[in-house]
């Protein structure tokens, strides 16, 4: 794999064709060495919990993440949907006709504080988590705090605080407690996991990912009910949705297991779209007067990432600017690099250029791993961005249901969460590193991998 690359592909790839103020700055500090947090309870790195027969599933939110998911869930095999919250009945009416002739006949939830209840049944293994940001954490950890596992959407955290009480909280209760990552399901993304695993990109040097999206109507559109993530974009400056991009890229580099994120430094733009897009709309619309001196997130963030191995990573967060989508995904090892965006995903292993379409298809089938050739066509019929959303779904759902350990674990949802009080402390002190907590408590160093690509166990779970 050192000599001459572009001979290796054409003698091997192709022959393979065919919350707030204290709480979010505590622990984030340059000079907490790491921010430890005692000793470890348990070690959920690889846990397995008893197997389930079936899985039986309380959702709590169906807005559009949470809809999405009852589409997603009622067509694999196991699964019992048993319970729906949602503060809007009109939501719940329209999640009931969605399963009328199914086998699934969920009790619908619509009070204030009913989800805790739904967290609080003793016939509910799995707590599927679609509700606002604020409250992901809050309803993870009464969900493992009532003996169920939790999965969550993104962000599972928003400050270190909050990262703390869901690793504290799996390890004393030894309940699963997993963010829903699709991007780290997404089809180059494993392709490229595989292909640094096996030391394709040589030792791996530097990372970039991404969250540019412009929301912009959807970031200020005051008609809206709960325009909750409106409020999540003003008065605070960083990175307040890393996850997409750094999932992946913390797995090719195994973080929390044979490499750990050690320091984090961030800067952010001013705002120059929001506002004034604002302001524009407030002359003819009076409902933007109460956002016309909002301290609306600056355009784009961007955080770097260094490793206990020397290693860096890029991370920029951008919803507000007229660009393409893009999550980057970009790994750069010493004898090769991969990056998707702009599409189309591309490959090389040099200077000289990108491979062919040609070389890289040989190589993506070589590299295509198990979970993708098992799963994926189904996942992609079902859909939900892709597919990648189904195969999330289906790996969770089979992993509970053969009592393996999850793909992804609540270290990961800890880690990855972690960059938004990380960046914003960041930003706040101009721009000062700030050291990132070791979630694991020194287990890094011995921990194993997670997202078992080559379904070494499991996989027999059908999407109907």
């Amino acid at each position: 794999m050192n000599s001459n690359r572009r001979d290796f592909l054409k003698t091997t790839g192709l022959m393979g064709l065919g919350m707030s103020g204290a709480s979010l700055l505590g622990g984030c500090g340059s000079g907490n060495g790491g921010d430890t947090r005692g000793e470890p309870i348990y070690n959920m790195r690889g846990y397995a919990a008893e197997p389930l027969e079936t899985v039986r599933i309380g959702v709590l939110g169906i807005g559009n993440r949470g809809f999405g998911a009852l589409r997603r869930l009622m067509r694999i095999e196991g699964v019992e949907l048993m319970a729906l919250a949602d503060l809007d009945p009109t939501r719940l009416e329209m999640a009931g006709e969605l399963l009328s002739g199914t086998d699934h006949n969920p009790e619908t939830y619509t009070g204030e504080e009913d989800w805790k209840r739904i967290c609080e049944r003793d016939d509910i293994d799995l707590i599927y988590i679609c509700t606002p940001w604020h409250l992901h954490t809050p309803n993870a950890v009464h969900a493992m705090q009532n003996g169920k596992h939790a999965a969550t959407e993104v962000p599972a955290a928003q400050t270190i605080e909050e990262c703390w009480q869901l690793v504290n909280t799996s390890e004393e209760t030894r309940r699963h407690c997993m963010m829903l990552e699709n991007v780290c399901y997404d089809f180059f993304e494993m392709v490229t996991l595989k292909m640094a695993r096996e030391g394709f990109f040589g030792e791996l040097i530097h990372g970039e990912g991404a969250y540019i999206h412009e929301l912009t109507r959807g970031l200020t559109d005051p008609d809206r009910r709960t325009n909750w993530r409106m409020h999540e974009n003003i008065g605070r400056h960083g990175n307040l949705y890393p996850m997409h991009g750094l999932g992946s890229v913390a797995q090719a580099m195994d973080l929390n297991c044979g490499d750990r994120a050690g320091t984090l430094i961030s800067m952010s733009s001013n705002d120059f779209s929001v506002g004034p897009w604002v302001q524009k709309q407030a002359e003819t619309n009076d409902q933007y007067a109460q956002l016309v001196d909002a301290d609306f997130r600056g355009n784009m963030n961007t955080s770097v990432m260094r490793t206990e191995r020397g290693r860096t990573i890029m991370l920029q967060h951008d919803t507000s600017s007229p660009r393409p989508y893009s999550r980057i995904h970009l790994l750069s090892g010493t004898e090769g690099v991969c990056r998707k965006y702009p599409l189309p995903a591309r490959i090389a292993t040099g200077h000289d250029g990108w491979l062919t379409e040609e070389e890289q298809s040989a190589l993506e089938e070589q590299f295509t791993p198990e979970i993708t050739r098992r799963a994926g066509e189904m996942a992609r019929q079902v859909g939900g961005h892709g597919g990648m959303d189904t195969l999330m779904d289906w790996r969770l759902v089979d992993c509970l249901r053969n009592g393996l350990p999850l793909d992804m674990d609540v270290y990961d949802a800890a880690l990855w969460s972690s960059v938004i009080p990380l960046s914003e402390a960041s930003v706040a002190d101009r721009s000062n590193p700030q050291s990132v907590p070791d979630f694991t408590r020194g287990d890094w160093m011995r921990n194993s991998r997670g997202m078992d690509l080559d379904l070494r166990h499991g996989g027999t779970t059908r999407i109907l």
